[in-house]
């Protein structure tokens, strides 16, 4: 159905939810199989440690190509090959979803006060007109979609014979993920809106059965068409938010230098805030960083 409910799909923007992504007898397993196979590990911002454990992994080819994708964190995780499980839900995804799904950004979130602040995804390395896929197993916990400070009104309202625009402030939407979820997030729905998962700070009682279930965690499996790629070293980079865009133009990878990584970060900080860029204009050049600290 339309990510935003019945009846909203131009407000859904072609983004979707999907229930029951693997068969019932796969579903009643994954969430053990997924946390005993993924070699979580600990990520870092510049205000500390993220409040939830994470891992990458991704196609690499023979040479040890990987895809890269850079979002605000001090280093970029490694990628990892796909283990079984992780590829068996990437194939029904883009089985689903319909191009390819090269990497995947999973977190584990032990509890209610594990969280994502809301942000847009950076589009850097995101193939362009690709979507972003987002499979929920484990706990339910609630997504929340809301505009961006000055966005645009997004529909409206019609009275007698005239059309009058609606402006209702910022519009929030807030997306239970049940087990065995799949939400498919365009690119447009990612620039209009930004996208977060807020502690749950509520009494237990309050909690629904599907909230309480597997003690509480989940496990968010992001993938995404990565058009960036890193040699195998790890000293070059090329493709779509590379400056070299072939691998015969790969250069080499930028770490530590305060001004590049600051470039990228006022670039992300553009798209959190802005709900339309000129893409070209912000990451067309393209940047080296890798790490930014």
């Amino acid at each position: 159905m339309p990510l935003f409910g019945k009846g909203k799909d131009s407000e859904s923007a072609d983004s979707q939810m999907l229930f029951n992504l693997l068969p019932a007898n796969a579903a009643e397993t994954v969430f053990e199989e997924l946390n005993s196979e993924i070699a979580w590990q600990h990520m870092h911002h510049l205000t500390g440690e993220v409040p939830r454990l994470v891992c990458c992994e991704g196609d690499i080819d023979a040479e040890g190509t990987r895809a890269v994708y850079r979002h605000p964190s001090d280093q970029t995780l490694a990628v990892c090959e796909w283990t079984p499980t992780v590829e068996k839900v990437r194939k029904a995804a883009e089985e689903r979803v319909g191009h390819p799904l090269n990497h995947v950004l999973i977190q584990l979130y032990r509890g209610g006060t594990d969280h994502i602040s809301e942000h847009s995804d950076k589009t850097v390395d995101i193939a362009l007109g690709s979507n972003i896929v987002n499979v929920s197993f484990g706990a339910q916990r609630t997504m929340r979609l809301r505009t961006k400070r000055g966005a645009k009104p997004l529909a409206t309202a019609r009275s007698g014979d005239s059309t009058t625009s609606m402006s209702p402030g910022r519009i929030t939407y807030r997306i239970p993920m049940p087990h065995n979820s799949m939400i498919m997030m365009s690119l447009r729905t990612n620039a209009e809106y930004l996208h977060g998962i807020n502690p749950d700070k509520r009494p237990a009682v309050e909690f629904v059965q599907a909230e309480k279930d597997f003690g509480g965690q989940r496990i968010s499996l992001t993938f995404r068409h990565i058009a960036t790629f890193l040699s195998a070293d790890e000293k070059l980079i090329w493709g779509q938010g590379a400056t070299g865009k072939t691998r015969g133009e790969a250069k080499a990878v930028v770490n530590g230098d305060a001004s590049e990584s600051g470039k990228l970060v006022r670039a992300f900080s553009v798209e959190n805030q802005a709900s339309s860029i000129d893409w070209e204009a912000l990451y067309g050049e393209g940047s080296d960083v890798l790490h930014l600290r």
